[in-house]
């Protein structure tokens, strides 16, 4: 239970994050939020270090910076697909995605998880797919192969990382402590440096104020979430807690709704009464 619980809120926090990037990009290039938000949250992960203290691992380490590095090749592929338009499909195909490889891969190394926590998982990824639905434009730019592509490979190194993530508490025997999350924080920043220096030539690369704020909150809330999800995938099978940790999108949708007064479609409110009904089976 405390593994769901762990992912629940990872979750939420991921989501939060996820809208306070959103906010930062509004200002600021979004590839430079990520790097930038990432670097700014290492301090922290420090203490989490020392808060909660256990042996180095090379294995943790190392899937780790895997999934680091996949989390920053993902987060490009899906900034490229978004850009190119149709994010009523790149958002959705990338999220499920996601979420679905973590549960497979989990199937087949043998996990068993009992029907209602499988129907619960099921039901969660239906609803990342529904919540993440965005407004459709008419005559807007047709989905196309290429697009398609790109939303697959975004979810593909997302589900990835969650998957590495999981592989690095098992290389460590099931306490890998922050030691994995430390090797992808460091790791994606390392891979995004080139692209900051590059920017950094040209001027300022992150203005004050606002803006800034946005970006801090990023970075702390998305490291945090890892943490949180790194702790939760060693209490529970990577099958259920992946796609738990996956609904990160409702807390992305109800914040626009409550600060940025979105209104929802019909959709995603179904998706957030699926999301729920999610949470009740794979907690049963």
């Amino acid at each position: 239970m405390i593994g769901l619980l762990l992912a629940a809120v990872s979750g939420l926090v991921w989501g939060v994050g996820d809208f306070a990037g959103g906010k930062a990009s509004q200002r600021v290039d979004s590839k430079t939020v990520v790097v930038v938000s990432k670097a700014a949250s290492i301090p922290l992960l420090l203490l989490f270090l020392v808060l909660l203290p256990t042996a180095p691992h090379a294995g943790a380490l190392g899937w780790g910076a895997a999934a680091g590095a996949l989390g920053m090749v993902g987060m490009m592929v899906f900034y490229r697909a978004m850009a190119g338009g149709a994010m009523t499909i790149v958002a959705p195909v990338s999220a499920v995605t996601s979420a679905l490889l973590p549960l497979v891969a989990g199937l087949i190394s043998g996990e068993r998880p009992g029907g209602l926590a499988l129907t619960g998982a099921a039901c969660a990824i239906i609803a990342i797919g529904l919540v993440s639905l965005a407004p459709g434009t008419a005559g807007g730019p047709k989905i196309s192969a290429g697009l398609l592509g790109m939303a697959l490979g975004a979810g593909v190194a997302f589900g990835l990382f969650f998957i590495c993530l999981s592989a690095a508490g098992d290389a460590a025997g099931g306490d890998a402590g922050m030691w994995p999350v430390l090797g992808a924080q460091v790791t994606a920043v390392a891979l995004g440096a080139p692209l900051l220096l590059r920017r950094a030539e040209r001027g300022r690369i992150v203005p004050g104020g606002t803006p800034l704020r946005w970006l801090l909150a990023a970075g702390t809330l998305d490291m945090s979430a890892n943490a949180l999800y790194i702790l939760a995938v060693q209490r529970g099978d990577l099958s259920i807690i992946a796609p738990v940790a996956s609904l990160y999108p409702v807390s992305t949708v109800l914040l626009a709704m409550l600060v940025d007064r979105e209104r929802l479609r019909p959709v995603q409110l179904a998706g957030l009464g699926l999301a729920a009904t999610a949470l009740v089976l794979v907690a049963s």
